[in-house]
C-alpha cells in the first residue's frame, strides 16, 4: 500500500484521472482517520497552537474527553501519517505533517 505522503507524487487528483484500486484504498484509509469530529478538532487545535504542537494535556480540557480517549485519537492520526510524535520526558508532543494534509487536499482537488 502506498504511504499517504507518496500519494501526491504518484497520483493525479481524482477529478482528473481514475484512482487505481490500491491508491483508492490508501486514500479511503486516510479519510477514515479524518472522519471523526474529535480528530478534526485535534488537528485544528494543534495547527492553531502557538508552537504548532501540543501534548495530550493541552487537548483533554478543550475537547472535554478523557486522556485515554484523546491518546487513542492521537495514535490513529499518527498512524495515518497526519501527525508526528516526539517524546520529551514524560510527555509526547504532536505536530501536524503538512505534506500529509497537502496530499489529501491535492487528491481531492481539481
Amino acid at each position: 500500500m502506498i504511504e499517504l505522503r507518496d500519494l501526491r507524487s504518484c497520483c493525479a487528483p481524482l477529478t482528473r484521472a481514475p484512482l487505481s484500486t490500491g491508491n483508492a484504498e490508501s486514500l479511503a484509509a486516510s479519510l477514515k482517520a479524518l472522519a471523526d469530529p474529535a480528530r478534526l478538532r485535534i488537528l485544528s487545535m494543534i495547527a492553531a497552537h502557538a508552537d504548532g504542537e501540543s501534548c495530550v494535556c493541552d487537548l483533554t480540557g478543550p475537547l472535554d474527553l478523557s486522556q485515554p480517549t484523546v491518546s487513542h485519537h492521537l495514535r490513529v492520526l499518527t498512524e495515518a501519517g497526519f501527525l508526528e510524535r516526539e517524546k520529551r520526558g514524560t510527555w509526547a508532543y504532536y505536530r501536524i505533517v503538512d505534506e500529509a494534509i497537502e496530499s489529501v487536499a491535492h487528491l481531492l482537488g481539481r
